[in-house]
């Protein structure tokens, strides 16, 4: 067992690994700033390039482009309110509101240390208890899935205190625009109108570029001249590092978001945005001013940041251990790995031992490599914020537009992402929570197919949630989680009078 360590070790700390996983931290910090660049087209373009590298080397490249791209999102979420990825779209939440206050350096500071810490639990996860956990996703059924899924989208009742009623509405419309295309059990066409284009459904990420973009954009160029700057000036090198005072107040936050990332990062199909939010809402509750949450409280940016580096170490675990993808990104990895002639699952710890832990330790050396870089960066990153808004607000509207447009390499994606944008004005003017219906685009398909499923198997017997004691459990942690947010919006009420 040493030697095979040894050997593995050996493999991912060779120089032309470590320069692969560098290379692939750079790549994956700057696609995961881009709006619409997905790390999964990020892969997908690398990937090319792999097949004549070693297979160490190229899985190291792969990784770091991974890890990278998850801590890039952020830094657009925090600077610009524009999550570069979905999973940084509740970073955005606090992080944007520290920028406006003059934290820039502060909010990125602790974003990459939050995600450090969190790669590194999700690290030792996966080498010390990889094939139990990977155990128990596998054990999960259609309802335990279902019930899952129902969990995260309580989350919506924390986001919708101020008002219940429109963040109800903002949650129906997010899962009236998931029905729209193919039924995902039956495959007939739904609310497609005739569209050949809607067939395929919305796209998230296109939703996502234009409900965030588009009304910033807007509200950027509205509030000053031609001339006006971003409202934040660069911030020295010695505010980035995050004081004892910061690593002391999100202590329990990166704690929460490491656990509830590692743990859905597992779970196939659960991925970053839902770890994100529930991370942030469990945060919200367990910390003594609640009420600073959404309003650029440190917390809110700790732990959505380390739950989703967790969620890459995560989904990790099922990938190398049962050959079952966590994610889109890790599918791609296992792609990856057949073209290599290696096949992901138990054998691969069998026969190919020093490869396997070889993965592992070029996981690890990712992180490292994204805390050095992410640091390193943060300076020129900050100084972005500063720059005319004649020059940054239409380079980011080229990169939206071309963005959405490489997503599926159709025009009508830029139309859907404009129809979004002025959904997302609208619901600002109105006052609507936003959040409600991002999370149910991102659960919504999820949450019917689960729940179809079950249905079928059970012949209509809704009793099936009720057997599985991962699914009480997760309908259980929903139900407190509502009774939960419905007391502490009382509680606020009456504090107010």
């Amino acid at each position: 067992m040493g030697e095979v360590l040894l050997q593995g070790f050996g493999q991912a700390a060779a120089p032309s690994s470590l320069l692969a996983t560098a290379i692939g931290s750079v790549l994956g910090i700057v696609v995961g700033m881009i709006p619409g660049m997905t790390i999964s087209t990020g892969i997908i373009i690398v990937l090319p390039l792999t097949f004549v590298l070693d297979p160490s080397v190229s899985i190291a490249l792969l990784l770091g482009l991974y890890v990278g791209g998850m801590l890039g999102g952020s830094f657009a979420a925090i600077m610009l309110n524009i999550p570069g990825t979905p999973s940084a779209a509740a970073t955005a939440i606090d992080g944007h509101p520290m920028v406006a206050r003059g934290e820039a350096g502060r909010a990125l500071g602790v974003a990459v240390l939050a995600s450090f810490i969190g790669g590194l639990f999700s690290a030792l996860c996966l080498f010390l208890i990889a094939p139990r956990l990977a155990d128990i996703a596998l054990g999960f059924r259609a309802p335990d899935l279902f019930s899952l899924v129902l969990l995260g989208l309580t989350v919506i009742c924390s986001f919708a205190a101020k008002s219940w009623i429109k963040g109800l509405l903002s949650a129906l419309i997010g899962l009236a625009i998931v029905s729209i295309g193919q039924d995902p059990v039956m495959g007939t066409a739904r609310f497609t109108f005739g569209s050949a284009d809607l067939l395929s459904g919305i796209n998230f990420l296109t939703a996502l570029i234009g409900l965030f973009a588009i009304p910033q954009l807007i509200d950027n160029l509205g509030r000053a001249g031609p001339d006006a700057h971003m409202s934040v000036a660069p911030t020295s090198f010695g505010r980035l590092i995050p004081t004892w005072a910061d690593i002391r107040r999100i202590r329990v936050p990166v704690a929460i978001g490491s656990v509830v990332g590692t743990f859905l990062g597992i779970l196939p199909g659960a991925g970053g945005p839902i770890a994100a939010f529930l991370s942030y809402d469990y945060a919200r509750k367990a910390s003594k001013e609640p009420e600073t949450f959404g309003h650029g409280a440190v917390e809110g940016v700790a732990a959505p940041e380390s739950a989703n580096n967790a969620v890459t170490g995560g989904a990790l675990v099922p990938m190398m251990t049962l050959g079952i993808p966590g994610d889109p990104v890790t599918a791609i990895l296992v792609g990856a790995l057949l073209i290599h002639g290696l096949a992901p699952g138990p054998l691969l710890f069998i026969e190919r031992p020093d490869f396997a832990y070889g993965v592992i330790f070029s996981f690890f050396w990712a992180n490292i490599f994204n805390l050095i870089i992410a640091l390193a960066g943060l300076r020129m990153l900050v100084k972005l914020i500063a720059m005319p808004k004649t020059i940054l607000m239409p380079a980011i509207a080229i990169l939206c537009v071309v963005g959405a447009y490489s997503l599926r390499n159709s025009v009508f994606d830029i139309y859907v992402m404009l129809f979004f944008g002025l959904l997302g004005l609208g619901m600002r003017w109105l006052e609507m929570p936003v959040v409600p219906l991002l999370l149910a685009l991102v659960l919504g398909r999820q949450l019917e197919e689960n729940l179809r499923v079950a249905l079928t198997g059970s012949q209509g017997d809704i009793s099936v949630f009720f057997t599985s004691p991962f699914s009480v459990l997760f309908l259980s942690l929903a139900a407190v989680s509502v009774v939960w947010s419905i007391v502490s919006s009382r509680r606020s009420a009456k504090g107010a009078r």
